[in-house]
């Protein structure tokens, strides 16, 4: 059975998020097309559905990082802070949009919550499994020596 693990992140991502958007799973809140990422941003995102595309990549690393809060996906989705003239420091990103977007999730049924945190339900990891396995069809058919792997 394919897994996660089998296929590349960025293709995963954009399958993953493709879905989120069609079957209405997830869907930006109305201050979404006015928010930066993070503190340490300077502009917004650039793509339309940057929504989705942070559901779904939040989605993967639910699954990848097991039970995980508002406050380690802060960190992963940080980055550097410039701060004028002074030294670069890191930076936490944006916890409403993690915290909506786990929200979002949990009420799709993709995430469940527990007391140490929020983890993959059988479903979202039925849900990302078949994304994987599609995504590695699709890379079968481009490219049939990487079927032995």
């Amino acid at each position: 059975m394919t897994t996660i693990y089998d296929v590349p992140a960025e293709m995963l991502i954009n399958n993953v998020a493709q879905k989120l958007k069609t079957d209405e799973k997830a869907k930006p809140p109305e201050w979404a097309g006015f928010v930066k990422t993070g503190a340490y941003k300077e502009l917004s995102p650039d793509n339309a559905d940057w929504w989705y595309v942070r559901c779904a990549s939040i989605l993967r690393r639910v699954y990848i990082d097991g039970p995980v809060g508002v406050s380690r996906l802060r960190s992963f989705y940080g980055g550097r802070h410039r701060n004028g003239n002074k030294p670069i420091h890191f930076a936490k990103g944006s916890g409403s949009i993690a915290r909506e977007a786990l929200q979002q999730l949990e009420k799709a049924g993709l995430v469940k919550n527990q007391k140490t945190g929020r983890i993959i339900s059988a479903a979202g990891q039925a849900f990302m499994d078949k994304s994987a396995n599609e995504i590695k069809s699709e890379i079968v058919k481009t490219n049939p020596a990487m079927a032995k792997y």
